[in-house]
């Protein structure tokens, strides 16, 4: 299996487990996150361009993983993704090249999907 189908298994797998008890403050905290991202003043692109550079400067490689592939999912480019991994560095430091290194890795994947 490739890393790409592991992670949205499991994502899938303990969002539903999350999502089954039934827990009111959890679930509204999910369909804010799900209602946040769609289109509005901008775009749904532009704002999954957003959520992955703040992944990258707060260096989740869960949330680098899953805007990466929605990016992906919504026709984002190579050379566009890459510039977003610039203005991440610029604004979070070094700290962020390795997960740059993780979050190219992962680019690779999808783009061989």
């Amino acid at each position: 299996m490739s890393q790409v189908t592991d992670f949205n298994e499991y994502r899938a797998k303990m969002n539903e487990k999350i999502l089954a008890q039934d827990n009111k403050v959890l679930k509204r905290f999910f369909s804010l996150d799900n209602q946040a991202y769609q289109d509005g003043a901008l775009s749904e692109r532009t704002k999954e361009l957003l959520g992955l550079v703040a992944s990258m400067v707060l260096r989740c490689d869960d949330c680098i993983r899953y805007h990466l592939g929605t990016c992906y999912d919504l026709g984002v480019t190579r050379d566009e993704v890459f510039e977003v991994f610039a203005i991440a560095n610029l604004v979070g430091g070094s700290i962020c090249i390795p997960h740059t290194r993780r979050a190219v890795e992962y680019w690779e994947e999808l783009e061989k999907s």
